[in-house]
């Protein structure tokens, strides 16, 4: 099996905490926040879930859905994306206290996520 599957996804929405409110209750989606981050969370299943960032101009469109794939080495991993034509959009950045994150582009413009969590 794949270490790189996808571990968390993100929806943008103007109001966030609204966004979950409504998928809380449409799907029954386990709703939580992260006050520190201003991050609303959801959780489909232990395993997996994900969040809804707030609309910005600089950052977030509206309609952006941006999956999260693990890797163990994220500098590695952004190596090999501009080694296949893809590009980095943003270098390894941590999220404190829970691990790391990226975004690269790959040859067709897709801006997508990867993760490290903390080593426990």
């Amino acid at each position: 099996m794949s270490q790189h599957t996808i571990v968390h996804i993100e929806f943008s929405a103007r109001d966030p905490k609204s966004a979950g409110d409504f998928y809380g209750q449409l799907f029954g989606w386990k709703i939580g926040t992260i006050p520190e981050m201003d991050y609303v969370t959801f959780e489909i299943t232990p395993e997996f879930g994900g969040g809804f960032l707030d609309v910005n101009e600089e950052d977030y469109q509206p309609g952006d859905i941006i999956p999260y794939i693990s890797t163990p080495d994220i500098e590695e991993t952004l190596v090999q994306v501009e080694a296949l034509g893809g590009k980095t959009l943003k270098p390894k950045t941590e999220i404190p206290g829970i691990g790391w994150y990226a975004f690269f582009a790959d040859p067709t413009g897709n801006r997508m996520g990867l993760y490290t969590g903390l080593v426990e």
